[in-house]
């Protein structure tokens, strides 16, 4: 498997959005954007016996493990799970900024131990026989000037052995921001990212952060190796994913419109809903499917409203696409 080629084009690791149906969905819109889980910390699996947080099906390949941790022997047993599940990378959070990743001192926090993050690093590539490890990070945090802090940070995980990173292209404020606002308040810096690109040209870079169209997409690979997309593609998925397959990577997309998307989640929903599983965890992905376009309004309200009645079932999808097929007649 190409990874560095799928890693052109990729989605955000975010909590409580990117489960295994919110994978599946994105799927649908694209075979080739790489996908991410949301973060699982290394002590969760390792001390926590919570293997079943490694559960996802073949279909969502490439698919990637993010871990959280700041001790080199646990994630490297991590990753040895995560490798034997069968994932194609395994990615290290060094941009989280919530409080409860502080506490435990992984995510952005590690920006300041940078040696550590080497450690740590290494430790996962010496386990995860030949599958790609990766890191994630911030331009720096709090006060660290990250002209000086970003091309030091590279270096060590180049070093390491990494030829993989993402980063987001802002700061990251442990004290006085929330981890909304540290999505939002710092301001961007692309073109420190450009810069570093160009000062590491072995390093495959993916630029993430603030990026909310293909055509950004696209501008951006004019400079770096990939781009990660976070909150554009979960809210408005159509906009970033149903064309990224002939636009990013050159292929025949795998569906030709977001009603084709949303028929084809069909199967999905249905072995869920068999296994005893609720419309909403699938059907909660898909909000933003039509999202500006006629029908919108109505495709969100029957499926949220919808999958809350007990024991509802596909036909609730089928109600919802009635409102947008009437609306764009």
């Amino acid at each position: 498997m190409q990874l560095d080629r799928h890693a052109r084009l990729s989605v955000a690791p975010m909590m409580d959005w990117t489960d295994r149906h919110c994978r599946a969905f994105h799927r649908v819109l694209s075979a080739k954007a790489l996908l991410y889980t949301e973060m699982v910390t290394s002590a969760a699996l390792v001390r926590g016996g919570a293997g079943h947080l490694l559960d996802f099906d073949a279909a969502e390949h490439p698919v990637a493990l993010q871990l959280g941790g700041s001790d080199p022997a646990e994630l490297a047993e991590a990753t040895a799970m995560a490798v034997e599940r069968g994932y194609a990378e395994v990615n290290l959070n060094v941009g989280c900024p919530s409080d409860r990743v502080q506490s435990g001192c992984f995510g952005a926090v590690l920006m300041e131990r940078p040696a550590l993050v080497a450690d740590c690093l290494g430790a996962m590539i010496d386990a995860a026989g030949g599958v790609p490890v990766t890191a994630k990070c911030r331009i720096g945090v709090d006060d660290q000037d990250p002209q000086t802090v970003l091309p030091d940070f590279l270096a060590r995980v180049r070093d390491a052995g990494v030829g993989r990173v993402t980063v987001h292209a802002r700061k990251a404020w442990l004290q006085g921001l929330s981890p909304k606002q540290n999505r939002e308040v710092p301001p961007l810096d692309y073109p420190l990212v450009h810069a570093v690109k160009a000062r590491f040209p072995e390093l495959h870079l993916s630029i993430n952060g603030g990026i909310g169209s293909l055509d950004a997409v696209a501008e951006q690979l004019r400079v770096v190796d990939g781009v990660m997309v976070g909150r554009a593609a979960y809210h408005d998925p159509g906009a970033i994913l149903l064309e990224a397959d002939s636009r990013i990577f050159g292929t025949a997309d795998p569906c030709s419109s977001r009603t084709e998307a949303a028929l084809r989640m069909g199967p999905h929903i249905e072995a869920h809903l068999a296994e005893g599983g609720k419309l909403g965890q699938v059907t909660r992905h898909m909000l933003g499917l039509f999202a500006g376009l006629p029908g919108a309004r109505g495709w969100r309200r029957t499926l949220s409203e919808g999958a809350a009645r007990p024991g509802a079932g596909i036909e609730v999808l089928h109600a919802a696409l009635d409102h947008v097929m009437a609306e764009a007649a």
